[in-house]
């Protein structure tokens, strides 16, 4: 990523003049080391340290700590159970794969300093870092999001290719909601009326946010992260954001932080923003679309493509993965009861495995590009996924198909959304298909998959403890 020089503040201006010399200073995010570290915050005065990790859900979490402690080697921890809970908090029981650690023992908090960047809402000025997970002897957690993550990325590595992702992420803004049995709406624009649905690709639906979009990017450049393009959705007050490609693992921190700075910029305006997969019934659900594609380490050439420009082997391949085992790990991309009402028939969203060239109908696009940009487009992960586990779901799959030679079906010309549904229709279904795949736990670790599977099942125990409006309203009187 491209380094940014920041504004001075006047309180600092005289320490980042004299170390002009020094661009790790000046950058807006990410230092090489813990000297640097040192100096990148004591320039920008920063008093406070916010150490996060993404759990299961991708939720931050971690601990706030002075920078001078940050600073002097301080050993951080969070317990095991952390990564053993659901995302309304409760513990789940013990099945044969899904355990908890006996002692609750801790886990290490490792920052990785080139995500260190300042957050831009606070009013004292903070700091943050993302930091890997390892245990007390140094060893990466392999069920914890980032580093399963990084491990698919190291097998693409062991064979000399480099995956190449570029997500977008679509949200919703919503009035504000403190009473959950009361459904969603659109916020007020500054036109003073609540922006309609059908307003895709349309500027006027951004303008009517105008002052809250120009927080989204001014929060961003602060952090030294970098927004492609927005557009408006077709929900009401429905936005999308796309990133800039690049490595999947620099990419899902963006996608992290960016959930977390277009909140809190929505709530500095009196709303909320949502990354629900289907937020408001009757109106489309929202996706995080992954762009892949992956490149020879030594030759920087996209292996998709042959020479002579023509697709590849490894193209197909990778596409036949898709195909074969994203079925199985749709959980990892739709990871929420809420998830699997997006994808239904007529929603705008895919309910099959199907894979065409520029059909929007299709799981798996091959957008119009050149050899150089050949790739795929996977449509099915719903913008609530941790961004992590998305892509690790998406590349793994892709990586299985070209290791196994897995051929893909023909390509879909037509609408590949009538007839039948060819995806899990459920959570249930999708966890099961999940923990059935010898494969998947090769990829994601027998010991992620049994801890995923059981927080999965324990959500949807506590879903199925609420009682809904369709029951109340169709069985009160009726059964």
């Amino acid at each position: 990523m491209p380094r940014k020089k920041s504004n001075p503040a006047p309180e600092t201006g005289k320490v980042l003049k004299a170390a002009t010399s020094q661009p790790t200073l000046t950058s807006l995010r990410g230092v090489s080391g813990w000297r640097e570290a040192t100096a990148w915050l004591r320039a920008r005065g920063i008093e406070d340290v916010e150490c996060i990790t993404p759990d299961l859900a991708g939720v931050p979490r971690g601990k706030m700590m002075p920078s001078s402690k940050f600073t002097s080697n301080t050993s951080l921890a969070l317990p095991s159970a952390l990564y053993r809970h659901t995302i309304s908090g409760e513990y789940p029981e013990e099945t044969d794969t899904f355990r908890y650690e006996p002692r609750d023992s801790d886990l290490k908090l490792m920052p990785d300093l080139s995500t260190l960047s300042v957050v831009p809402w606070e009013t004292d000025p903070t700091a943050q870092v993302i930091c890997d997970i390892i245990d007390t002897n140094g060893k990466a957690v392999s069920y914890t999001p980032r580093n399963v993550l990084k491990n698919v990325v190291r097998l693409y590595n062991e064979r000399g290719w480099k995956p190449v992702v570029a997500p977008e992420i679509e949200f919703y803004l919503v009035a504000k909601n403190d009473d959950p049995d009361y459904p969603l709406h659109p916020p007020k624009g500054r036109s003073g009326r609540s922006i309609l649905g059908g307003q895709g690709y349309s500027i006027a639906g951004i303008n009517e946010f105008d002052e809250l979009i120009d927080d989204i990017y001014h929060f961003s450049e602060k952090q030294g992260l970098e927004i492609d393009t927005l557009i408006h959705e077709e929900g009401p007050a429905q936005l999308e954001i796309n990133l800039r490609h690049g490595d999947p693992v620099e990419l899902a921190d963006q996608v992290f932080l960016f959930k977390r700075t277009i909140r809190e910029a929505a709530m500095k305006h009196g709303i909320y923003a949502t990354f629900m997969a289907k937020p408001m019934q009757g109106q489309p659900g929202s996706a995080m679309h992954i762009h892949q594609s992956v490149v020879n380490i030594e030759t920087r050439k996209n292996i998709f493509s042959n020479p002579d420009g023509s697709a590849s082997k490894a193209f197909f391949h990778f596409i036949g993965g898709m195909q074969t085992y994203v079925p199985k790990t749709l959980a990892m991309m739709a990871p929420y009861v809420n998830s699997y009402r997006r994808l239904t028939p007529d929603m705008s969203a895919p309910v099959n495995n199907a894979w065409g060239y520029d059909n929007r109908t299709t799981a798996f696009r091959v957008p119009v590009s050149d050899a150089a940009a050949r790739r795929v487009e996977n449509r099915l992960p719903s913008s609530d996924a941790n961004p992590y586990l998305a892509l690790a779901a998406s590349l793994g799959c892709g990586l299985l198909g070209i290791l196994n030679e897995v051929e893909p079906e023909p390509p879909t010309e037509d609408t590949a959304n009538e007839g039948s549904i060819d995806l899990p229709r459920g959570l249930l279904e999708a966890v099961s298909l999940l923990e059935s795949e010898p494969a998947l736990a090769e990829v994601f670790s027998p010991e992620f998959i049994g801890i995923y599977a059981g927080v999965k099942r324990g959500e949807f125990e506590t879903f199925m403890q609420v009682i809904s409006p369709w029951e109340r309203e169709f069985l009160l009187l009726n059964v």
